[in-house]
């Protein structure tokens, strides 16, 4: 019951900001408009891709390598010690 308790009080918007922290600006943008993380509004890649010049696909690219970062990042344990 303790651990169920600990675990409900992680602040989701300083966990949001933290994880964001650890991609580039170019990439925070991505992944916030396409997950809809700053309003409520979701993109697409081919919108996201108009703002920037650049194809749907590259824009894809960019996702999936800021999910990795985000999962290596997890594994390093860079985030495991905050999330418990």
């Amino acid at each position: 019951m303790i651990k169920q308790q600990q675990k409900s009080s992680i602040n989701f918007p300083e966990l949001m900001d933290r994880l964001l922290g650890l991609l580039t600006e170019k990439e925070q943008n991505i992944i916030a408009r396409r997950f809809s993380l700053k309003n409520n509004k979701k993109e697409t890649l081919e919108k996201i891709g108009q703002s920037y010049s650049i194809t749907r696909e590259r824009v894809r690219q960019i996702k999936e390598r800021a999910i990795r970062r985000l999962r290596k990042a997890y594994n390093r344990n860079d985030l495991k010690s905050y999330l418990g």
